[in-house]
């Protein structure tokens, strides 16, 4: 009679799943390399634009007891007056995307989720234009706080009717949007210096924006990464199903008003950073995915640092690829991101969301 042994080699044709040590291993790479990407993206933004500032120049503006410290000298007020304040931005703005796209797709198990889905950015562009138009808001700082209002009730009205079911939201959003569009579209129409204050607004950028918009904004966006953070290991059972995560003895519907706050702080500050910066949320998490799996312990923190990383990418690529001019950061985001959207349409998304 043939025996096996338990000590024989592997039956051929099967895969040996990773070690948990391999995969602790195999996330500190990831992660480790992601910070480098972002140090050389962060050190890109300081350096490169219309105007080149060499890197000594950078290195004086930014350390104000050094000997060549001049704020006077145009190379270092540019990198203090412009792109320092446009770096912060969008290193916070890119995180909270990258957290915010993490926790619609988990919470939702939808692979094309994020903040437009939800009716969230369309919530926000319709507080802006009804800010310019009827309270004839025209600064950058009036525009951040309607668009966090307005991103804020959005969310809370598409969760407060979808009751957090994933296909529910959905339909929810969709819904919000195709209402909130044609009355944005009116009221622009009806209003010339709306539609000139808005259409700047609209695109998506981390111009025109100072370090006081930062100041106001970042405890809300503290609140929200730290929800992420707590949500992470809640998201993994959920992406399990309702049923798997209620018998390993999780409240579902903690989980999912827990994910309905961080959601909105996350969005609302987004938005109010950046403007509707779109699929920045959709691509981050599924490239996590990719690298480290669909545990969301260690996928959280991946897509924490692939966000910005994005999104000051797009920025600096969107300075040097029109001579003397600038695509704004947005629109080259979603020139990234919409072959990914093309891909998980039809079905070439990563498995377990």
């Amino acid at each position: 009679m043939l025996t096996s042994s338990a000590a024989g080699p592997p039956i051929t044709g099967e895969a040996t799943p990773p070690s948990v040590h391999q995969r602790r291993a195999r996330f500190v790479a990831v992660l480790v390399a992601a910070l480098a990407l972002l140090a050389l993206v962060v050190a890109a933004s300081l350096l490169l634009g219309v105007r080149t500032v060499a890197p000594g120049q950078v290195w004086a503006a930014l350390l104000p007891g050094s000997t060549g410290h001049d704020p006077g000298n145009p190379d270092q007020a540019v990198v203090l007056q412009l792109r320092v304040p446009r770096t912060v931005l969008g290193l916070l703005a890119g995180l909270a995307l990258g957290c915010v796209g993490t926790v619609i797709q988990g919470v939702t198990r939808n692979p094309i989720a994020d903040p437009g889905l939800l009716g969230i950015t369309p919530g926000a562009s319709l507080a802006v234009v009804a800010a310019v138009s009827f309270l004839g808001v025209s600064t950058p700082l009036g525009f951040v706080w309607f668009a966090f209002a307005g991103a804020a009730l959005a969310a809370v009205v598409v969760f407060a009717i979808g009751h957090a079911q994933p296909v529910r939201l959905a339909l929810v959003g969709a819904a919000l949007t195709a209402f909130v569009t044609p009355v944005i579209a009116l009221l622009l129409l009806r209003d010339v210096q709306a539609f000139d204050q808005y259409r700047f607004w609209a695109v998506g950028s981390l111009a025109a924006r100072g370090l006081d918009t930062v100041a106001a904004l970042w405890p809300f966006l503290a609140v929200g990464v730290v929800l992420t953070a707590l949500l992470a290991p809640r998201l993994t059972l959920l992406s399990m199903g309702d049923d798997v995560a209620a018998a390993l003895g999780q409240d579902v519907r903690v989980t999912r008003g827990l994910a309905a706050v961080a959601i909105v702080v996350l969005a609302g500050t987004a938005t109010a950073f950046a403007g509707p910066i779109a699929l920045v949320g959709l691509v981050v998490p599924h490239a996590a995915r990719r690298l480290v799996g669909s545990d969301y312990r260690r996928l959280t923190p991946v897509a924490a640092v692939l966000g910005p990383a994005m999104l000051l990418g797009a920025d600096v690529v969107g300075r040097l690829v029109v001579p003397n001019s600038e695509l704004e950061a947005g629109v080259v985001a979603a020139f990234v991101g919409a072959p990914v959207l093309v891909a998980v349409a039809r079905g070439r998304s990563v498995a377990g969301v």
